[in-house]
């Protein structure tokens, strides 16, 4: 490798490593200012769980479940400048039609985020954790550790917001030329069956309302999807024959 060379990949480690630095910085003070208002916070996961009685039976438990919900909160908030950080690392590698896309796209990532986790919050986790706590009530009264609780609620709150960066996804790959809107409608059937599977792995009940409740949105997301690659699809060069020279 030439000197040259050398140089350029110790350049790139090197601004790696300052941004790795900035972003856990970052991630840090969101996570002091989280903790600040961890009582908050606490307050509006534990809505859906009204009337259950959570308990903690460890001495650390509590503590531990609060830094992981202020870790989780301190990442969310610091979201935004981690974006900008990876966009700014790969930005060399982009071209300037490119890097417009991406910074248009910055906002609808946010959007679509937020979106799912009060999609989420307000749809899927209570009739979920109705479910749960109801099945087999008769048997047994259920005593729910607010660790179990707070790690099942953080979850599928994630996990629906990152699902719904689908059709955010999509169209910026369509818009590159990258995926086309055929193929998509092609894979239909496909993508319906997966959104069941999906469904099944990220709620964690397994009655097929509450599965159908996630799966749905996700068909529906995904027809939104085929429609914006068909809206922002590079149109196809226009072909002019060449008008041939009549006989003399």
């Amino acid at each position: 490798m030439s000197d040259d060379k050398k140089a350029s990949v110790l350049g790139h480690l090197l601004e790696l490593r300052t941004r790795l630095i900035r972003s856990l910085i970052a991630v840090a003070v969101a996570s002091v200012l989280a903790f600040i208002f961890y009582d908050w916070i606490f307050y509006i996961l534990k809505l859906p769980a009204e009337g259950i009685n959570l308990i903690y039976i460890e001495m650390t438990e509590m503590i531990g479940t609060i830094m992981k919900v202020c870790l989780a909160a301190g990442i969310i908030l610091a979201m935004p400048y981690l974006v900008y950080h990876g966009i700014m690392f790969v930005s060399p590698a982009l071209t300037s039609k490119e890097k417009k896309y991406v910074y248009l796209l910055l906002p609808w990532i946010a959007l679509m985020f937020l979106g799912g986790v009060v999609f989420g919050y307000f749809i899927l986790i209570p009739p979920a954790t109705r479910f749960l706590t109801s099945f087999g009530a008769d048997i047994a009264t259920p005593e729910i550790r607010i660790g179990n609780y707070i790690a099942v609620v953080t979850r599928l709150l994630l996990a629906i917001g990152f699902v719904f960066e689908m059709p955010v996804i999509t169209t910026f790959l369509a818009r590159l030329g990258v995926l086309k809107p055929k193929w998509l409608s092609d894979h239909r059937r496909t993508a319906i069956i997966f959104a069941f599977i999906l469904a099944a792995i990220i709620t964690p009940t397994f009655d097929p309302i509450n599965q159908s409740l996630v799966a749905v949105p996700l068909i529906v997301l995904y027809e939104m999807s085929i429609w914006l690659a068909k809206l922002v699809q590079p149109k196809e060069p226009r072909v002019v024959k060449p008008v041939s020279s009549a006989a003399s």
